[in-house]
């Protein structure tokens, strides 16, 4: 009997979609004609290559109609927020653009008579990419786009809770007549995936996930001497200073905390606010997040869909339990029906009266929850927000630019951000430190991560 992989919807429950995972000799023979189809691949143009993202993408954006339900179907994001299609575009063109200039060999730095000097950026290969649910457009086309550009080959497995991407990214390739095998779709098991990257057959994988799965990709790979890229989980806090501008911050930080029900890789989890504006800010953040409505996806109206998975619901009802009992006060208290322990729907929540003593401002929520804390200065803020074993993003929320820069100069975080928060800049490198990972994406950075050095010593007069 074929195994498969079956999609069940946190809209009602049901099975959405199911597809038959893969066999091992289905697996190596996808492996084999990638390897095949990259040597003829890497020889094209880079620009040439390029085209085809762009063609890809027009395709994918012509399949909107489809995908903006299909995406609140499989994990549960209201249909009114249309996708990810801006994000998309604007992290390949951006990729495209820059391509040839990344992408160009590098002169040595001290010229020499009678001899060229200069260092290749080559393919690495053949690509594999481990996509999550969250932003399932997003973080697959943060490699997608650049490592084929680069003139490795691609094979993408995307989380089962999203499994129709995979599927649409393979369509809009498909439609940008990318030359066959060089993107591949396949559905696999955890035990397929760690055998495939045991193998040696692939030269870099990219995973977006958790901590726990990174080490398992980690352990998979040992000894392969692939390259890895890893972002993992996170627990992104913000600090708002006294001279903030207090309607922007409450804002874009409510926004930040609870958009796409909180799971958002660089969502806000934890936020300290200075005493001499703690009071204000509280009460504005509450008052914004009554503006949230919890129901159906589907609809219109709905402002926050449910949870892909309803595990993931009852782990942020267990830590906010365990946040009242320790002596947080939850301020929402919301009301509804669907809320129940089993159920995927799960309103925002706002807790203050937290410390670090509480699961909530220090193990990963990926939910709508927040904690609020009061802090007396600058130091107590830059303790606590480095009191976390993980560092993608952190925001500084003030009207003082270089006490932000060095503020955050003594952050532990991959990103600083500014007077915002839950933005991924293709143009900036997208990394993280401590548990949340390693490698970079996007950027020149994001290239030379997904190409190898190659020099050449060439002596012209003899």
């Amino acid at each position: 009997m074929t195994e498969t992989v079956k999609l069940t919807s946190p809209i009602d429950g049901s099975i959405y979609v199911e597809r038959p995972i893969a066999t091992d000799q289905a697996v190596n023979a996808a492996v084999e004609r990638a390897r095949t189809a990259q040597a003829d691949w890497a020889r094209l143009p880079v620009a040439e290559r390029a085209k085809y993202m762009l063609k890809m993408l027009e395709a994918l954006v012509g399949m909107a109609d489809e995908i903006v339900p299909e995406l609140a179907w499989q994990m549960g994001r209201p249909v009114r927020y249309g996708g990810e299609f801006g994000g998309v575009k604007e992290r390949t063109q951006y990729m495209v653009e820059i391509a040839e200039r990344a992408l160009a060999p590098v002169p040595a730095s001290n010229p020499k008579d009678g001899f060229r000097r200069y260092v290749k950026k080559d393919p690495l290969g053949v690509v594999m990419v481990i996509a999550p649910w969250n932003y399932p457009y997003l973080t697959a086309v943060n490699t997608i786009v650049p490592a084929l550009i680069a003139g490795s080959t691609v094979i993408l497995k995307h989380a089962a809770q999203t499994l129709l991407v995979g599927e649409r990214f393979a369509k809009a390739f498909e439609a940008a007549g990318l030359p066959k095998y060089v993107f591949q779709n396949v559905v696999l098991n955890h035990t397929q995936t760690e055998k495939l990257l045991a193998s040696g057959k692939i030269d870099h994988v990219n995973f977006t996930g958790s901590v726990a799965g990174g080490r398992a990709i980690e352990k998979a790979a040992a000894g392969t001497f692939m390259t890895l890229g890893l972002e993992l989980g996170g627990k992104d806090p913000a600090y708002v200073l006294p001279d903030a501008k207090l309607d922007h911050a409450v804002a874009n930080l409510v926004e930040g905390s609870f958009f796409n029900s909180g799971q958002c890789c660089c969502g806000i989890e934890r936020v300290y606010v200075h005493e001499k504006v703690y009071d204000d800010f509280v009460e504005g953040f509450i008052e914004e997040t009554k503006s949230y409505v919890l129901g159906n996806p589907l609809e219109q109206a709905t402002t926050m869909g449910p949870m892909a998975q309803a595990r993931f619901a009852d782990f942020i009802r267990e830590q906010k339990a365990e946040a009242l009992r320790k002596g947080a006060t939850a301020h929402m208290n919301t009301k509804d029906a669907a809320d129940k322990a089993g159920s995927p729907y799960l309103p925002a929540e706002v807790l203050t009266n937290v410390d670090h003593q509480m699961s909530v401002m220090r193990e990963e929520s990926f939910g709508p929850i927040v904690g609020i804390m009061k802090v007396r200065n600058d130091e107590e803020a830059i303790a606590l927000m480095n009191d976390s074993p993980y560092g993608l993003t952190a925001s500084i929320w003030t009207a003082d630019t270089e006490r932000a820069v060095a503020i955050g100069d003594r952050v532990e975080t991959g990103t600083v951000f500014m007077n915002r928060c839950d933005y991924l800049d293709p143009a900036l490198v997208w990394t993280g430190v401590k548990d949340t990972g390693k490698g970079a994406a996007l950027s020149q950075i994001g290239y030379d991560n997904l190409t190898r050095p190659k020099s050449y010593h060439l002596r012209e007069t003899i």
